[in-house]
């Protein structure tokens, strides 16, 4: 199943020449989840050969301007291009109230349904469930109410040893059977262990978000053992203070959360707009994790 992330934005408060705020594309099985959606979101899916029309969930962190100025723009777009399919919006309370009342002045009136849910900071909830992931809220700890997202794979079904079904001339009706774990009973009482019969599914991946937060322990049980790890490293740790003044990460901390949390890989991103070049928030990150990338506009990340 394809699991990919697609970089659409990195950087942190305000945009500067080659990078843009917030925003990152999801492909799951073909089906494309939005997360935060930064001003020039629109811009970068049209550079990047994104297309709004895919997208049927948008997820909002928080309502600092970083993250979510060009959702009303997209949404406008939506409803210009003739949209009509339900669009599904998590994120913070009062973002609605910032929906509605863009389209209050400006007479609007949206041509599809937009199914809104208010995210919970104070404890992880799981908002989307379909046959593919999980999707749960990670209460992080930023300025103003904030949460990160977890997607997780759903266990796949076992998969049939060929050979040896072949062999024992099971019937096709027990091949559903056999996936889910039970075992087989020939017509003469003698009973095949399911292990014999099929071997596990890969292992669930997963992709953590954790969008702007300073440095906390109290969301890596959450977080555990991610296949890749996104996390916010707005600073060198040279500007410990005014990342804990500003409720922000560095990315030494960044680099610690991936090695104490066992993530697989780690993604660092939301840069600061003082960092013309990230070579140094690279090598401080990798200096503890050394699995790290940067979450470079336009490149792909293969969740595997």
């Amino acid at each position: 199943m394809k699991f990919e992330v697609t970089i659409l934005g990195s950087s942190s408060a305000t945009p500067i020449f080659n990078r843009n705020p917030t925003a990152q594309v999801l492909n799951i099985n073909e089906h494309l989840y939005l997360i935060d959606c930064g001003e020039g979101t629109q811009q970068q899916m049209l550079r990047f050969d994104i297309k709004a029309s895919r997208i049927d969930y948008i997820f909002i962190s928080h309502l600092h301007g970083d993250h979510y100025l060009g959702l009303v723009g997209l949404l406008s777009s939506m409803h210009l291009n003739g949209r009509k399919k339900p669009l599904y919006l998590f994120g913070p309370p009062h973002l609605m109230e910032i929906i509605d009342l863009q389209l209050k002045y400006s007479e609007t009136a949206l041509h599809f349904p937009l199914e809104f849910k208010e995210t919970n900071t104070e404890q992880p909830e799981v908002i989307v469930s379909n046959n593919d992931i999980i999707i749960e809220t990670i209460p992080l700890y930023h300025r103003i109410d904030c949460t990160g997202f977890i997607f997780r794979e759903k266990k796949r079904l076992r998969k049939l040893r060929k050979e040896v079904i072949e062999q024992l001339e099971i019937p096709v009706p027990y091949f559903t059977a056999l996936k889910k774990g039970l075992d087989y009973t020939a017509p003469n009482g003698e009973v095949f262990k399911n292990e014999d019969l099929t071997t596990d599914s890969a292992e669930p991946k997963s992709y953590a978000y954790c969008s702007d937060t300073i440095y906390s322990e109290n969301y890596f049980e959450q977080i555990a053992k991610a296949t890749l790890l996104y996390h916010e490293s707005t600073f060198l740790n040279d500007m410990l203070d005014r990342a804990k003044e500003t409720n922000h990460t560095t990315a030494l901390q960044a680099g610690e959360v991936a090695l104490k949390t066992n993530a697989k890989r780690l993604l660092i991103g939301h840069f600061s707009a003082r960092y013309k070049t990230l070579n140094e928030l690279l090598e401080e990150a990798r200096s503890v994790f050394p699995d790290t990338d940067l979450a470079i506009e336009g490149r792909t990340f293969y969740i595997d």
